[in-house]
Formats: structure tokens, sequence, C-alpha cells
């Protein structure tokens, strides 16, 4: 009981931490906009005229005047400026002059980049109240096998807004165990340079008591080549905070045929109804 107990407490930290995180400047909450720059262009919502950086380096390039108000890297734009991307070794800091901010990323190929603009007062977050998540439940806190796969191995991703396109990614291992007579076979991929892994799995309570799209999961193997996947901590994908995100949806291996009642359940906004469906 003392366990569960500290393991309930432990996960009420976690989730005010899930709270600040959205809420925050650069929260999924306040992402505005999301648009890929190919040629000399707009950006809806912001000032300047942003093109592709010139060849062989990263980022994009703007065009502003001093009387934009856009500081780029603390510096305000008064002419050119190069702004890199989320894959340069120091990505670029975006200031707007309304209290806006920016990022660059870029796509997996790193050919092309887009801008996104982030806004503490968006729609989104004037409306938000709470994540509505599920009650402790220490079955799902499941001890697995990590099995490393051979070099180069992939698992095929594919995202909600254009599922034609395969954006395959590194595969490292295999996450195995067995519950109520079934074997699963999980795949995940990595998630940052600290070994961690991302998990994106979907089962029968998406649609229902969950967000349709499915849920996040990150997890990190064990020297003993264990893994343990603490349900209680599945989150909600960027998506679901704003449609700006185009996020990955589960595969096929991580589609469980039973209910996950652990994690979080969907954003619900102020009056207490669904902000996505």
């Amino acid at each position: 009981m003392t366990d569960t107990l500290t393991a309930a407490t432990e996960l009420d930290r976690f989730h005010s931490a899930r709270q600040r995180y959205v809420t925050g400047p650069q929260g999924p909450l306040a992402l505005t906009n999301t648009q890929w720059v190919d040629s000399e262009q707009p950006i809806w919502g912001v000032p300047g005229v942003w093109a592709p950086a010139p060849a062989g380096l990263g980022g994009l390039r703007l065009t502003a005047s001093e009387s934009d108000g856009i500081r780029v890297d603390g510096d305000l734009v008064d002419g050119t400026a190069l702004v890199a991307g989320d894959d340069a070794i120091t990505p670029s800091s975006i200031l707007f002059a309304d209290g806006a901010t920016g990022t660059v990323i870029a796509n997996d190929d790193r050919s092309s980049y887009a801008l996104r603009v982030w806004n503490t007062e968006s729609d989104a977050a004037a409306a938000f109240g709470s994540i509505d998540a599920f009650a402790y439940d220490p079955s799902w806190v499941v001890e697995a096998s990590f099995v490393p796969t051979s070099d180069g191995a992939e698992v095929d991703i594919r995202h909600q807004k254009d599922l034609d396109l395969s954006r395959p990614k590194p595969l490292p291992g295999l996450i195995r165990f067995s519950r109520d007579g079934v074997d699963y076979e999980l795949a995940a991929f990595p998630s940052d340079s600290n070994g961690r892994l991302q998990l994106v799995f979907g089962d029968t309570t998406n649609g229902d008591a969950t967000y349709s799209v499915g849920r996040f999961l990150f997890v990190k193997p064990d020297d003993d080549g264990t893994i343990t996947l603490d349900f209680n901590r599945a989150v909600l994908p960027p998506c679901a905070f704003s449609y700006n995100f185009n996020c990955p949806i589960p595969p096929k291996q991580n589609r469980f045929g039973v209910p996950i009642e652990a994690g979080e359940r969907n954003v619900l906004a102020a009056d207490g109804s669904l902000l996505h469906a």
C-alpha cells in the first residue's frame, strides 16, 4: 500500500509538471502556426519575408525592417538575418513585437525548414482547462524485455496529416512482454541523446475514453536488458493540444486490442468539454 501511495503521489507531481509544460511559452497549447518555407514568402500571422537559407546553410533567411520589431538571437532585424533551425548546434531564438516567439524546424532529411509561431494567448491556451487522466493503476506498470535489433533496423512511422508518406525511424530494439496470455512485441524509436525511447501506441480506448490519435510513452532500457513501461505516465500527443502539429500515429505492432485505462485521457476546455476530439 505504501509503495502504491508513493507511486500515486509521484504521478501527481508528474501531472503537475505536464500542466506547467503544456501551458508554457512554447508548450503545445501555444503553437499557432507551422508553415513550411520553400520559396520567398510571407508567414501567416507574423511580419517579415521568409525564405530558405542560402545553399549550404540550414534554416531560414528573414528579411524585415526595424519597424517590424523582430529580434533574432536578441538582435533587432533591419535587413536580412539567418535563422538557424533546430538541427543546428545552437538553434536561433525569435521574438516578435507582440510577444509571440518563433522556432525553426527541419524536416527529416534537412531539405526543408518551417517556421513555428508560439503565443501563450492563443485560442487553445485561452480555452484550456485541464488534462483529464485515469487514476493510478499499478497493474499497468509493466516489466518487459528489451531485445536489441541489428544495425540499420527501422520502423515505418506515418503521420496523421500525410498517411501516404513513410518516415522511417531507427529501431534500436524490440520491447517484449506478455499480459493476460497475449504476447506483445512493441517498436519504439529514439527520443533524445540520453537513451530515451518514444513509444507511440494505441488501444481500444482511443476515440472513446481517450484522444482518438493515440498516446505517447517515453521509456529507457536498463543495462540488464529490461525495460519498465509505466503506462500511468502515458501522455497525449501535441496534436491533442493544437491542430498545428502533425503527430505520428501508432504503427501496427503498437496497437493494443485491449483498453489501457492508465495515463492521460483527453484535453479538456475550461467548461469540461473536449478541447479537441
